[in-house]
């Protein structure tokens, strides 16, 4: 994974107001930390930010982050956005080490169709939809695809059957699903009065029978007999 080179500028203030201001000039407030260094606030340009995490990686990019007179490799982390308009309002870098494991959350992307299932009214569902990995940052894989065409109804996805690149590990439970191939409601609720109606019709057979030969055989009454 090659680095995208991001500037950041040092010597905010901390603060709402400080950072109001620098929101209105188009700049984002951050933090970089790691290794044991004390956090240093910085600000990056908000288009800059924008274009470094929007390709595939997201917000995995490594990052080569200019600091004055010194360079770090980082990474995006702990980003918040404003709850309306749900723009970048503070990020947080962290330097990292290019032979250093570290963690990330990688998305898991769904490909294919999964036409079996839809055919017998069942509902794909996706149940994990991201999963922490663990890797040298140059080996964290943009996405996890997992393939759904072969799944028939009853079928599952589990964290052991994810396709993990050499290099790349998860602590997340082996048998956790990652997605479900399940009937829907209202094919369930279709199936049922079907078998309710089929039993039904089976009994009725055997039980008309009885009734009936119990008529034709009864023609003479214990009382008619004697």
């Amino acid at each position: 994974m090659a680095e995208i080179i991001l500037n950041a500028e040092t010597g905010r203030t901390t603060g709402s107001a400080e950072s109001r201001r620098l929101r209105a000039a188009g700049r984002i407030p951050a933090v970089l930390y790691g290794h044991g260094g004390k956090g240093t606030s910085v600000s990056v340009d908000g288009r800059e930010l924008r274009h470094a995490l929007s390709g595939e990686s997201g917000l995995n990019q490594l990052l080569s982050l200019q600091v004055g007179a010194e360079t770090h490799l980082a990474m995006a982390r702990s980003l918040q956005r404003h709850p309306v308009r749900h723009t970048v309002i503070h990020i947080d870098f962290l330097i990292v080490r290019r032979d250093e494991v570290i963690s990330a959350d990688v998305p898991i992307v769904l490909i294919g169709e999964a036409k079996t299932v839809e055919q017998e009214g069942g509902l794909v569902e996706h149940l994990l939809t991201a999963l922490t990995v663990n890797a040298i940052p140059a080996l964290i894989p943009p996405n996890i695809e997992v393939d759904i065409s072969g799944l028939t109804v009853g079928d599952s996805v589990r964290v052991s059957d994810l396709p993990l690149p050499q290099g790349v590990t998860t602590d997340a439970p082996p048998e956790e699903i990652v997605v479900l191939a399940s009937v829907t409601r209202a094919a369930a609720e279709e199936t049922v009065p079907e078998a309710e109606e089929a039993e039904g019709g089976e009994g009725a057979g055997p039980t008309g029978g009885q009734a009936g030969a119990g008529s034709s055989g009864g023609g003479a009454t214990p009382s008619e007999e004697r």
